[in-house]
């Protein structure tokens, strides 16, 4: 983890491929966790509050509140479709088109902790959508940046997998294994600051070995 930004109402940090973000398991280590014990050692009430999340498999910048109106205010931002989130994306088809929107209407089964694809009439379902354009191209790769109008679960991952373009290391939705974590990264939030208002805006380059592959990011 790497503390990027902090003050007294909320700290943005990176996450480490295979962390979660919150565990019921109390014998593994989470962002929750972590932060508290940062916030311990640094003097201050060990407590955060959790706004939003990345998959355990996904890299990438987040922010959390130190209190609840910070974290009620972030919420909001998110609901409302003003926080922005940004991720970079390798997928292995060379006929993939340069850019898009995605919409779909995603289940999540819980039986398998997998999303899929149903139609809109479904009752269950849930619309899911996305832009994204290719930054890259190598091999038979595309690296995609794509900026994210909804946070469903696994949404990244089974939209671009229902359109035979799963994400490099994906096993789960039709992959190849590649031994290292899924290509994908959270690499950009935006969003305004509940007490100051500033406008804050966060850019990483990802640490996955797949994305060193790039011209853009490598």
């Amino acid at each position: 983890m790497e503390v990027l930004f902090e003050d007294k109402d909320l700290i943005v940090c990176t996450k480490e491929a295979g962390v979660p973000t919150q565990t019921k398991n109390a014998s593994q280590k989470d962002m929750e966790s972590i932060l508290a014990g940062y916030l311990k050692e640094n003097g201050e009430e060990p407590r955060v509050f959790v706004v939003h999340r990345l998959d355990q498999h996904v890299e990438g910048v987040m922010v959390f509140a130190k209190n609840q109106k910070t974290a009620s205010a972030l919420s909001k931002q998110i609901t409302d479709h003003t926080f922005v989130k940004k991720y970079y994306a390798i997928i292995s088809r060379e006929s993939f088109p340069d850019q898009g929107e995605l919409v779909d209407y995603l289940v999540k089964d819980t039986r398998t902790n997998m999303s899929k694809v149903v139609k809109e009439s479904d009752p269950r379902a849930k619309k899911a959508s996305l832009k994204y354009r290719v930054i890259d191209t190598w091999d038979d790769k595309k690296l995609l940046d794509i900026s994210l109008y909804t946070g469903r679960h696994h949404q990244i991952r089974i939209q671009l997998a229902s359109r035979t373009a799963p994400i490099v290391g994906d096993v789960k939705y039709g992959g190849v294994a590649t031994g290292r974590s899924l290509a994908l990264c959270s690499h950009f939030i935006g969003f305004v600051h509940p007490t100051t208002g500033d406008r804050m805006e966060f850019d990483i380059k990802p640490t996955g070995e797949d994305f060193k592959d790039s011209r853009v990011l490598g």
